[in-house]
């Protein structure tokens, strides 16, 4: 009996490795809410950082980039660096996608998978199914991954929550409910800027806290960059040619060069068309750090250590924590406890080999879960033209 891959997740990376696994003639049973992140855990409103060729999800085969889906729509075509593309078209464009490549996908959850012997693996689903796969692809995404500090957990104990004191911004899809309250985003990224800009455009009064003296900064528009650098969808400059065009080599770096690349490169930066929206109408607060936080009167309070060190108290109605992900096995809770200690990690990140395959033989990671590998490319959709060719033909070879 010839037993399927199972791929689980329906985001950019799950469906584009989907679509080549099935253009290889193997059997592949996919699991998820397609485009779930991007549909349910993103600000209605918001705009994608990563220009329009940046977006496209690899297929094996042409005509499923973006600009075919703005054809297929019939809407205006999103081609040149100075187009701006609005989630709500992703999203459609992804599902577009699945109904095209992967029309077979199962939205049911898996909720655990084991080693069955040597060579295959147990799936069971939360609809009562249980089967044996000869593979599995862990394409997750940022499902579960959200990254709250501890300096912030202390007003949340029971852990971040819209309705509480503080939140995660992948908690918010509708920020008009902050409207004519006094918000707090702690983070200097794109989504805590961006976050910050849309929530006071629905009429909250908002502050961004930042760590560091020019923390919030803006990327400069196409017209802007340096002219003798390499053209990347990142910008002009070396590095992102490098990390973008050759991530293979990426992992055979010292695990510290890697983890500190990962964290550095393409790191925090609003993009160049948010900064009209955003300045003058979001306060900035430039602190050392945040030390505290405690929940006060229904809305939370802030110690920071303010440039001289001197301590401050900040209060809000609400802190939404733009604090991003950490990559994070142990939050995997799918994987079997004996299949989980059997992946080789570093720093809780599994260390994938050629083909994204971890130290399990069968158990694939891709997307932002192969980012400590491969590089900070696997945490933008671009990164699929890259992982899912050579993921598929690796298990295409490996379990011929």
């Amino acid at each position: 009996m010839i037993h399927p891959v199972a791929v689980i997740g329906a985001g950019p990376y799950g469906l584009s490795t989907a679509a080549h696994l099935r253009a290889r003639g193997i059997p592949v049973r996919v699991f998820g809410d397609p485009m779930v992140s991007w549909r349910s855990h993103m600000p209605a409103g918001m705009l994608l950082k990563s220009v329009p060729s940046a977006s496209n999800i690899d297929a094996p085969q042409r005509g499923h980039d973006l600009v075919d889906y703005c054809d297929a729509a019939g809407i205006p075509r999103l081609v040149t660096d100075e187009d701006i593309v609005p989630v709500e078209t992703f999203v459609a464009y992804g599902d577009w996608f699945q109904q095209k490549l992967v029309p077979d996908l199962e939205r049911v959850r898996v909720v655990s998978v084991d080693r069955r012997g040597h060579e295959n693996f147990e799936v069971k689903l939360d609809s009562g199914e249980q089967f044996t796969a000869r593979a599995v692809v862990v394409a997750t995404g940022l499902s579960g991954l959200d990254h709250l500090p501890h300096e912030l957990a202390a007003a949340a104990p029971d852990g971040p929550a819209p309705t509480g004191p503080v939140s995660h911004s992948s908690q918010h899809h509708d920020l008009s409910r902050f409207s004519g309250r006094e918000l707090i985003v702690v983070g200097a990224g794109q989504s805590a800027l961006e976050t910050a800009a849309l929530a006071a455009e629905a009429g909250a009064s908002v502050r961004i806290v930042a760590r560091g003296k020019g923390s919030v900064r803006f990327g400069a528009p196409p017209w802007g960059q340096p002219k003798l650098r390499p053209e990347t969808p990142f910008g002009r400059a070396w590095s992102l040619y490098a990390l973008t065009y050759y991530p293979h080599p990426y992992r055979h770096l010292p695990p510290q060069a890697r983890h500190f690349l990962v964290r550095r490169v393409l790191g925090p930066l609003g993009a160049w068309w948010l900064r009209e929206r955003f300045e003058d109408k979001v306060r900035v607060r430039e602190v050392e750090g945040i030390v505290g936080s405690a929940a006060v009167d229904g809305g939370a309070s802030l110690a920071v250590r303010a440039p001289g060190g001197r301590r401050e108290e900040l209060t809000a109605d609400h802190v939404i924590a733009a604090t991003g992900y950490r990559v994070d096995l142990a939050a995997m809770d799918f994987l079997g406890d004996g299949l989980r200690t059997r992946i080789a990690a570093s720093r809780g990140t599994p260390m994938l080999g050629a083909g994204y395959v971890s130290s399990v033989p069968g158990l694939y990671f891709t997307g932002m879960l192969g980012g400590s590998s491969f590089g900070p490319v696997m945490r933008f959709v671009c990164g699929t033209e890259f992982a899912s060719p050579r993921l598929a033909k690796h298990l295409a070879a490996a379990h011929a």
